[in-house]
């Protein structure tokens, strides 16, 4: 269960059996068996709502009725699991009905801790929906420092983006879990931004894993849907409860685009980083840069803790960047890219570009992100799997043209900065 006993601390369920093949393979073959009728290779959709039963109570294989399980839906959660060295996976509607369903799996009454700068919707609902329920989060920037004065008798859960979106601050997941576990509270991470591919938080001591499957897992921009994994056989049962009674499930459509799409999430995930490096260097070596968020770059402050949590040290396909000439700028940034669109969202094949202050964050109130680092100025780029010389290239004239346009009219603050 996900509500904790004040007077013992959590232990974290064993992993699952290390897989007997490396990530790739996996990917291809995980939950994806042959049909046994027809030896298809790959899996048909099965859009039936209904199953026949042989008699009262007793279904002629194992599903009854779609809202409770799925073909496809099994098959894609059987994937991911696999891949977040995960024993259970559990998918959702979306990224929020995961989140919401997690958040609901917690007494009236009890306290959640999170970092400050999370995704604009996770901090909505935790701030204007959690309440309704009696649920009362704690945002903190610096979560693995002052994790122990924040924890109470209450603490239920402790909540954590790692990248965080926008800035890319990483958390220590092992020093936080051993702290939180330490007073009877569950962790959880949320990886949408580096895929299960980059890092596996259950490896670190976190309870559970999201992810927004419609970001990197998925990775084509066509599905919408969450996913929550886990190694407790009590924890999956409770959210599978709440998920069937509240039917917060995907479509078995969706189940089977999102698991095509995860069959080269290694491909899209190695490309996309290694565009990212290539921007955030040229970002970094750019006059009209204020400064880069990438945790790919030596010159990220928590580096170290990318090189201990992430694969091989990568960073991700995420970077945000602060430009001069303030929000003026930063606009006129977003509308010269002509490979990168201006859109929201991140971790499709497409390399995206969004100002998150007006965009995804923009129903956090200003001062709140200010004081984690997101100004007017700072600009959100998603890295598709383009040519990395071409998004370099596209980068460079955009910001010749922002910050000239800028200057040209007049303006040259910069917000926030020294």
């Amino acid at each position: 269960m996900a509500v904790s006993n004040d007077s013992e601390s959590v232990v974290t369920p064993p992993r699952a059996p290390s897989p007997a093949y490396g990530f790739g393979t996996l990917a291809v073959h995980a939950g994806a068996p042959h049909d046994p009728t027809t030896g298809a290779v790959i899996e048909p959709i099965s859009l039936s709502t209904t199953f026949k039963q042989s008699s009262v109570g007793q279904p002629v294989g194992e599903y009854e009725y779609s809202r409770s399980s799925n073909p496809n839906r099994d098959n894609f959660q059987a994937a991911v699991a696999a891949l977040e060295h995960a024993k259970h996976a559990l998918a959702f509607a979306s990224g929020s009905a995961a989140t919401a369903t997690i958040l609901q799996s917690l007494a009236s009454g009890s306290h959640v801790i999170s970092v400050s700068d999370v995704y604009g919707g996770t901090h909505r609902y935790f701030t204007q929906v959690a309440k309704a329920h009696g649920v009362n989060v704690t945002f903190t920037p610096q979560i693995e420092i002052d994790i122990a004065e924040h924890i109470r008798d209450n603490t239920r859960l402790i909540w954590i983006e790692s990248p965080s979106n926008p800035t890319l601050r990483l958390v220590d997941i092992r020093a936080v879990a051993t702290a939180a576990h330490a007073r009877g509270v569950l962790v959880v991470v949320d990886n949408t931004f580096l895929s299960p591919y980059v890092q596996n938080p259950l490896d670190h001591g976190a309870d559970i894993v999201v992810h927004s499957v419609t970001k990197y897992i998925n990775g084509h921009s066509d599905v919408v849907m969450g996913l929550a994994a886990c190694n407790s056989d009590e924890l999956r049962n409770r959210l599978a409860f709440l998920q069937n009674a509240g039917g917060a499930v995907p479509s078995a459509f969706d189940s089977w685009l999102a698991h095509r799409g995860v069959k080269t999430l290694h491909l899209r995930v190695k490309q996309s980083t290694i565009n990212a490096t290539a921007v955030a260097k040229a970002l970094e070596a750019s006059p009209h840069v204020i400064s880069v968020n990438y945790p790919g770059l030596d010159s990220h402050p928590q580096r170290a803790i990318a090189l201990k949590q992430h694969r091989d040290g990568m960073g991700g396909g995420m970077l945000s960047f602060r430009i001069k000439g303030g929000r003026q700028a930063a606009e006129r940034f977003c509308q010269l890219t002509k490979i990168y669109t201006l859109a929201e969202s991140l971790g499709g094949i497409e390399s995206l570009v969004e100002l998150p202050s007006a965009m995804t964050h923009a129903g956090i109130p200003q001062a709140d992100r200010e004081a984690v680092g997101v100004f007017d100025d700072l600009v959100r780029i998603s890295s598709g799997i383009e040519e990395s010389e071409d998004l370099v290239r596209d980068v460079e004239q955009a910001l010749i043209g922002a910050v000239n346009s800028t200057k040209a009219n007049g303006s040259n603050g910069t917000n926030g900065s020294a």
